[in-house]
């Protein structure tokens, strides 16, 4: 049954059961935990400006690649096929901003470099992204594609591999999770090719962060510093207090998940008095440094398990994250960033805000409308009618002017006109089994709108 994976991929997975099995996974001591100081956790706006000549900027560029994970499907928000060809804006999928960012709006155009794209597909996107990359062939970008490892799920009863009970289709298979970006990186060969082009970092990011670009201050000091792995985090809000944090542990900065704090320590660690940052997974690493820490198997990364039903079956998956890696890397900082680096779109609410007057898209990237005063997003929150992108974009005939809402919170059959203006804090409910259709135009402001309240 586990003749469909290699032998590199079936010793991590034994690797990673026998070290889940062990029960030998290090128990954080609350009291050893410290708030890291700046040296540790570097606020942004004390980096040095990058070099502004045109030469020594494409001399950093051509030590940089850059990799999007690209393993994820759009399932939660209704599409088939990988997350990253979802439309954002103007027609525009994610892997069409992400390459347009690299090829024109900062980088290879600009300066002539040549920083190469990475795509980390998983076995559930590689074919369809193999197939969408095609159309980026006569750009000015070198793109290669990867898998990540493919492992089996554990039937958990028994303890065994489901393919070796004979499920051998995609199901009995999962992917462990982006922590596995750095064998993967090395046992598909793009490791050692980037190496022999010079390239010394990698920058890492989720596909459907639209704030994660290339930024020059962090690279420049990166190779100044010869930091070997910088996590960019940033100042929680509410919205984030179950994101993973830094911490120095024991001379070392480390990454806090909320899985492993203990229960009485959970509502300390969502405050955001004490733990005032998070993890956006924008991850700049060492190529070097992934190199000789893979060959030497010393990533041993927290193990998350993920247990799940597949057709009636009770499985589990074994996942590691990419972000508690930084323990092992020498030198490890964290960058506190700006917001605006972290735009993840997750769910269709999200992809309102970047569809709105908020943001506007010049060259690949989002920006901010600077009209918007609050430096927070409004919190959006849309009923399960909107819940996939089909049906979300079929119930707004154009997104509403959102620059000055606080909140917005639908539920029931509503649909939305053209050219309406929404402020402040906005709730619109349709009653069961009524279509609340919302004017043309309508300007609705600190508002709790039924259907009776919008005619």
């Amino acid at each position: 049954g586990l003749g469909q994976i290699s032998d590199k991929e079936k010793s991590g997975f034994i690797s990673l059961v026998s070290r889940y099995l062990s029960g030998n996974e290090e128990q954080i001591e609350w009291g050893k935990i410290h708030t890291p100081t700046d040296e540790v956790v570097v606020p942004y706006d004390t980096l040095a400006a990058p070099p502004e000549d045109l030469a020594a900027t494409k001399a950093l560029l051509d030590k940089l690649a850059v990799l999007k994970l690209n393993g994820g499907l759009g399932t939660t928000m209704g599409c088939t096929g990988p997350k990253s060809v979802i439309e954002v804006r103007n027609g525009f999928t994610f892997l069409d901003l992400i390459v347009v960012q690299i090829e024109v709006g900062s980088l290879n155009k600009k300066y002539g470099s040549n920083v190469p794209l990475l795509l980390m597909n998983s076995f559930n996107t590689h074919d369809d992204t193999l197939k969408i990359v095609e159309k980026y062939a006569n750009s000015n970008i070198q793109i290669h594609t990867f898998n990540q490892s493919q492992y089996p799920r554990v039937v958990a009863d028994e303890f065994l591999p489901w393919p070796s009970k004979g499920k051998t289709d995609k199901d009995g298979w999962y992917p462990p999770g982006h922590g596995d970006i750095f064998p993967s990186l090395m046992n598909s060969g793009k490791l050692d090719l980037l190496l022999s082009q010079g390239k010394e970092y990698v920058f890492i990011a989720n596909s459907d962060n639209l704030g994660a670009i290339v930024d020059m201050k962090i690279l420049n000091h990166l190779i100044h510093k010869q930091n070997e792995y910088c996590m960019e985090v940033t100042p929680k809000t509410l919205a984030d207090v179950k994101g993973g944090t830094l911490i120095s542990y024991e001379g070392r900065v480390q990454l806090l998940e909320i899985a492993q704090v203990p229960d009485a320590h959970v509502n300390e660690f969502k405050s955001i008095e004490k733990f005032k940052i998070f993890n956006t997974n924008n991850l700049w690493v060492s190529l070097k440094a992934i190199k000789r820490l893979v060959e030497a198997d010393a990533l041993k990364m927290e193990i998350i398990p993920n247990p799940k039903e597949v057709e009636g079956v009770k499985v589990l998956q074994l996942e590691t994250a990419a972000g508690a890696a930084i323990r092992f890397f020498d030198h490890a900082i964290g960058m506190n960033v700006p917001r605006s680096r972290f735009l993840p779109v997750k769910a269709t609410s999200d992809l309102q805000l970047v569809q709105s007057d908020l943001y506007t898209l010049v060259d690949g990237f989002v920006t901010r409308n600077a009209a918007r005063t609050n430096p927070s997003n409004p919190s959006i929150e849309l009923g399960p009618e909107f819940k996939k992108v089909g049906c979300f974009l079929g119930r707004f005939k154009s997104i509403p002017s959102i620059v000055e809402l606080d909140s917005l919170k639908v539920s029931g059959d509503v649909w939305f006109g053209s050219g309406i203006v929404l402020k402040g804090k906005v709730t619109i409910t349709a009653k069961p089994g009524v279509k609340l259709e919302i004017p043309d135009g309508k300007v609705i402001e600190n508002k709790v709108s039924f259907q009776d309240a919008c005619s």
